[in-house]
């Protein structure tokens, strides 16, 4: 059998930047930028050097705001890749997509390409904090565009969330949860607001009214709680599905499966390097190499990375696993472990080491600790 492979196609374009955002993207560009990029990006996918020999099982369209391609452009992409992989049929394609830039007949025709799971941008059923993030729709926009995927047949969709923005409080939160778990996605994505250097939040930062760790970590526990309640599993530390509705494509990069970046800002791993674009958008256009760095990873750099992936997970990491895929002992059984054990932020689950909700939120302090026993 072929390899798996994933694929990664950044369109850096946007209507205007979300107040949060440090992706890369472009705002006020033209129909006729977003062709010439696709006829870029289709040209390097074409003549990429790597993994003719793999079996491309996911496919995901990221941004910036893919939506903003015709479906003519994602007929091209999709055919590049075709002509360049070997796509399984039963790839799962995602394309992410921002209120208010699809109608019903968009999502009908990328649904007839293959497209078959859509992402959509949410953040808050709060009309005065959408504003506040600076998105460019309201809550109606969404459950319009929402109504217009499944009219046209899509039966895969996510949604976004995030807390901890400006004024948001317990209440509103969970407002914008059940606004979004009554339209019934199959998968809910809900991250914690972080303020980026470069960002409009980051210069105003003195301006926002945020909510401190305390707060955050209420707001956390309390999504947890509701999106359980109506039948959405936690399957890594910001992702909640339904039964059998888990991403594949972001399970790969937890799971440290290997897969290719196209596009400005696109990041790869594969062949045991991890390798990324840099934002230079002209220098793109133009075909030049754009490839910011490129980093081998080691054997042991490779088990920190499988175990601080892997904690991400609700299933956690398995000793048993670890030990067959590296020919060592996961550290399990040390004073550090117990500790966090004993404190109720992980659990030992038989052979595997998971995080609790409540480990879910300090996550990263306690892996850092972890780490240094690998």
């Amino acid at each position: 059998m072929k390899k798996s492979l994933g694929i990664y196609v950044h369109i850096p374009f946007c209507v205007s930047k979300c107040r949060y955002c440090d992706f890369c993207s472009f705002s006020g560009k033209g129909s006729s930028d977003i062709k010439e990029y696709t006829d870029e990006l289709c040209r390097r996918i074409e003549t990429a050097e790597w993994g003719g020999d793999y079996e491309v099982d996911t496919v995901y369209f990221g941004g910036g705001t893919p939506s903003l391609m015709g479906a003519r452009e994602v007929e091209r992409v999709l055919s590049s890749l075709g002509s360049r992989f070997s796509v399984s049929k039963n790839a799962e394609l995602t394309l992410e997509c921002n209120p208010a830039t699809a109608d019903r007949q968009y999502f009908a025709d990328i649904l007839s390409l293959g497209v078959n799971r859509l992402s959509m941008g949410l953040q808050s059923a709060v009309d005065t904090e959408l504003s506040s993030l600076g998105r460019i729709h309201t809550a109606a926009d969404f459950a319009k565009t929402f109504n217009d995927a499944r009219a046209a047949g899509f039966e895969n969709i996510s949604g976004d969330l995030m807390y901890g923005i400006p004024d948001q409080n317990t209440d509103t939160l969970l407002y914008s949860a059940r606004f979004l778990a009554d339209l019934s996605p199959e998968h809910i994505s809900a991250y914690g607001l972080t303020v980026e250097d470069g960002t409009y939040f980051a210069r105003h930062k003195d301006e926002l009214s945020l909510a401190d760790g305390d707060g955050q970590y209420e707001m956390y526990m309390l999504l947890s709680e509701y999106l359980a309640s109506r039948s959405y599993e936690k399957y890594e530390i910001s992702n909640f599905a339904r039964h059998g509705k888990v991403s594949r494509h972001n399970l790969r990069y937890w799971s440290c499966g290997e897969y290719l970046g196209f596009g400005v800002a696109a990041h790869s791993y594969f062949g045991e390097r991890r390798f990324g674009n840099s934002r230079d958008l002209s220098a793109f256009l133009s075909g030049k190499d754009i490839t910011e760095e490129s980093v081998f990873i080691d054997a042991d750099e490779q088990r920190r990375e499988y175990v601080m992936l892997g904690l991400r997970l609700s299933v956690g990491v398995d000793a048993l696993e670890y030990r067959s895929r590296f020919g060592k002992e996961l550290p399990i059984d040390t004073p550090t472990v117990k500790k966090y054990v004993n404190a109720g932020l992980m659990r030992i689950d038989g052979t595997r080491l998971c995080f609790t909700d409540r480990g879910f939120f300090v996550s990263n302090a306690v892996i850092s600790e972890i780490l240094e026993l690998i």
